[in-house]
């Protein structure tokens, strides 16, 4: 239809030329184009000769029109697109020029398979295929016309999706092949989709994913051939993944089985419960894991054979962990011990418990621990060595239940009597039969005990004296220092008369209960008193005198000065000078009394004693303090300080002798002086 189309227009343009030629007289005298409004000189085309044919090769560049020529539109004659005079008037799309023949099933955009190289393309110029099947694999190879049949009829649009809707056939030969390849057709297990095995790549080689199915084909059985376990074409198996015996498959094997005898074996050995020792690398060397019996083979068990155990291909043996010696293995030498004789031990060393001691590494050397009893050995009592385990079970006796040290040392205990030096006669001194209160089991000597645990801890010299000392029987000694110092306090009454510093302590009145308060146990001598804590604190120069010279009897001497310095006292009447006479017989009007001695002493020293002469001046006429200046009988025998003289230094007591300047009507005595000049 397309070739009569374009004959058809050929003629037509020829006879259209025709008409041209001879009505070129015309055209010339009207100077207007047939092509339309064609800039393009005549002769470009056509010759001098005749108005057509025109030129073989026209001088005429398409580049400059709306539609350039490409591909095989080069080489078509223009008559061919242009059969009308006016060029213009021609369309660009294809469908202008060329019938749709796939019936507008893929629209009016030829161009998007088709282009100018060429009317016939391959699948690999078809832009607009991926839809809902995208060309993958080997479908990218594959022409147009495989799938959508004879062009001009073939259908575009609604094909289906479906492998089965082309390879029917394929499917239809596996039911022939044979080999590695199923019978699709006969069995239900292939209703999946097709590709569910075949990929787009190849169609054969195809891969089933076996663990989809629950039972992973692995080592040995990746490679077994699908009809060694589908027999006669079965793919409905529904075999668990360790249950190879009632498979089929390794049924005879099972039943060909010799150590064990698996049928007669008991449950772990079913035929359910293969995959419980074999597995896909090998059906031989299957190894057993006995610790899922609760009763791992460790050490020495490991090597162990089978049949060593399970005697007569019995595999239904409970036998705990412990119980070596009820298990028969080892029940003949439990009867043969004899250190201990395990038989008559007691429960510790019963056929149910030789676990307790002995372990797979060695049968022989077992290790008893000894702390579960409640006994712990450390020390000298380790066994065997040093201690072998006869020493305390004697005659095989290990149902002992006492656990003090007095028990078995006894004899130690009872050789304290007669061992002496620093060690005490446990008997005498009632010590407790609490051995391991000094004793430790590093070594039996060498004792040492905690004092300080006591009412009365050991500090200072106590320290280092022997036990014996104290602890002369089995009463408790006391704990007041006099009742072992009584001889150092009875020795004060001597040490007194040559050591001025040690005070007669039982003439001085001391308490014996409280030595502490004078002694430390650092030494006996030295002892130093806070008399501080008493009612006359020590100062000055009292802190260095001889406690003997105050406390001369038990009885406590007097707080005041004057009882102890009443010689001093005596003395001032004698003395003169700025010390006046406390034995006047007026003293006590000056403020001198025997109870006051501080307002004028101190500790410091006795001397320079500081007088306050309320009334008068001192220093008056440059007395300097001599109270014999004005009180002239002061240090006679009748001694007094209300009389004192003004006149003997005021005119020699001659009243002749003395001017009283300016003042009138006086009277020239000592008393009348101090009236108006008391203060000098």
């Amino acid at each position: 239809m397309f070739r009569a189309f374009q004959v058809g227009s050929r003629v037509a343009l020829l006879l259209l030329a025709v008409v041209f030629v001879g009505k070129a007289d015309a055209q010339k005298q009207s100077s207007r184009s047939p092509h339309g409004p064609l800039a393009v000189p005549c002769e470009n085309c056509h010759t001098s000769t005749s108005w057509a044919p025109i030129r073989a090769v026209p001088e005429f560049n398409h580049d400059s029109t709306r539609y350039p020529l490409r591909g095989m539109h080069e080489k078509v004659y223009c008559t061919e697109c242009h059969f009308r005079p006016v060029f213009t008037d021609v369309g660009k799309n294809c469908a202008d020029c060329h019938a749709d023949i796939h019936r507008r099933q893929f629209g009016a955009n030829c161009a998007q398979c088709h282009s100018v190289n060429g009317w016939n393309v391959s699948v690999q110029s078809i832009q607009n295929h991926f839809n809902r099947f995208p060309l993958l694999g080997a479908h990218a190879v594959v022409e147009c016309n495989e799938c959508h049949k004879s062009a001009a009829v073939g259908q575009y649009l609604g094909l289906s999706t479906a492998c089965m809707s082309c390879h029917s056939a394929d499917f239809q030969k596996t039911a022939t092949i044979g080999g590695s390849v199923p019978n699709h057709v006969t069995s239900n297990f292939f209703a999946a989709p097709c590709e569910t095995c075949h990929s787009f790549d190849t169609w054969l080689s195809a891969k089933f994913d076996h663990s989809a199915t629950g039972f992973l084909l692995t080592n040995g059985h990746a490679n077994v051939p699908c009809a060694s376990c589908h027999i006669n074409n079965n793919y409905n198996l529904t075999i668990a993944a360790k249950d190879c015996g009632n498979s089929g498959c390794h049924l005879t094997t099972w039943q060909q089985t010799t150590n064990p005898v698996h049928p007669s074996a008991g449950p772990a050995f079913g035929l359910a419960n293969c995959s419980g020792c074999h597995n896909t690398v090998s059906w031989l060397t299957a190894p057993f894991d006995h610790s899922t019996t609760g009763f791992p083979l460790t050490n020495g068990h490991a090597n162990v054979p089978c049949t060593s155990c399970h005697i007569n291909n019995n595999y239904t043996l409970t036998t705990t962990l412990n119980q070596c010696g009820n298990s028969g293995c080892h029940l003949t030498t439990w009867q043969q011990t004899n250190n201990p004789v395990h038989s008559t031990a007691g429960t510790q060393f019963s056929a149910a418990n030789c676990a307790v001691c002995h372990n797979t590494v060695s049968w022989t050397t077992a290790i008893f621990d000894h702390s579960q009893t409640g006994f712990a050995l450390t020390g000298m009592h380790i066994s065997p060595s040093p201690t072998p385990c006869v020493s305390c079970h004697v005659s095989n006796n290990y149902t002992l239940t006492a656990t003090a040290c007095y028990g078995c040392h006894l004899t130690d205990w009872q050789s304290t009597a007669k061992l002496g030096t620093s060690v005490p006669n446990h008997m005498t001194s009632g010590y407790p039969t609490t051995c391991e209160s000094c004793h430790t089991t590093t070594s039996w000597q060498g004792a040492v005990f905690n004092h300080n645990t006591t009412p009365f801890p050991l500090t200072g010299a106590h320290v280092t004296v022997a036990c014996n000392l104290c602890h002369t029987s089995s009463t408790a000694p006391p704990l007041d220092c006099y009742s072992c110092h009584v001889t150092e306090w009875q020795s004060t009454v001597t040490l007194a008369l040559t050591n001025s510093s040690v005070p007669n302590h039982l003439t001085a009145g001391f308490v014996p209960a409280t030595c502490a308060s004078c002694h430390t146990t650092s030494s006996w001598l030295g002892a130093v008193f806070n008399h501080s804590a008493t009612r006359f604190p020590l100062t000055g120069a009292h802190t260095t005198v001889a406690c003997n010279l105050c406390h001369l009897s038990s009885t406590p001497p007097p707080l005041d000065c004057a009882s102890c310095h009443n010689a001093q006292w005596q003395s001032t009447a004698t003395l003169g000078g700025s010390v006046p006479n406390h034995l006047a017989a007026d003293a006590a009007a000056a403020g001198i009394l025997q109870t006051t001695c501080a307002s004028c002493h101190s500790t410091t020293s006795w001397l320079g004693a500081t007088f306050t002469h309320s009334w008068f001046n001192v220093n008056h006429g440059n007395a300097g303090g001599v109270c014999l200046t004005c009180h002239l009988n002061s240090l006679s025998a009748g001694a007094t300080y209300t009389v004192f003289q003004c006149t003997g230094c005021h005119g020699n007591n001659v009243a002749a002798r003395f001017g009283h300047p300016n003042v009138t009507g006086y009277v020239y005595n000592s008393v009348n002086c101090y009236q108006c000049h008391s203060r000098g």
